[in-house]
């Protein structure tokens, strides 16, 4: 049986994306007005330096679309609501993004300063979710419109 633990607000959108901590001891999320907010989870409260204070940090995931791994990933010109979904590789070398295009892009981690991406394309619009298998030799994406998994 599970037990709330606590309860986090702040955030003026929807969550989009949330990443915990590889010691469990924070937590970051992204919503749909762009906010990156981190929390701990020892003092139960919203850490409002967290970007400063989670240099260090190692994450046992990385799907938020925002911080210094990934600023990279948005063409120049555009205001990043097309992309929908970010993904890290296990092992720490890959950053994958699903878009509204339909593509699934790949670049080399950390992305900086627009890197290129090897671009993929297989669905028919906007990419909802991707996750990488085993260590980043595969790559599992599900499409919207076409309701498919690649």
């Amino acid at each position: 049986m599970y037990n709330l633990y606590c309860t986090f607000k702040g955030h003026s959108s929807y969550i989009t994306a949330i990443d915990w901590s590889l010691d469990d001891g924070m937590i970051r999320s992204c919503c749909g007005a762009y906010e990156l907010l981190f929390w701990s989870l020892a003092s139960k409260k919203q850490d409002t330096s967290g970007a400063s204070n989670s240099t260090g940090t190692y994450w046992a995931n990385t799907s938020v679309k925002f911080g210094w791994r990934v600023t990279g990933i948005f063409p120049t010109g555009t205001d990043g609501t097309h992309v929908n979904t970010v993904e890290e590789s296990k092992d720490n070398r890959l950053i994958a993004t699903g878009d509204d295009f339909g593509l699934v892009n790949v670049y080399r981690n950390p992305c900086r300063e627009n890197h290129k991406a090897r671009s993929y394309r297989g669905h028919s619009e906007h990419v909802t979710n991707l996750k990488f298998h085993g260590f980043g030799e595969h790559l599992i994406s599900t499409g919207g419109q076409d309701k498919t998994v690649i």
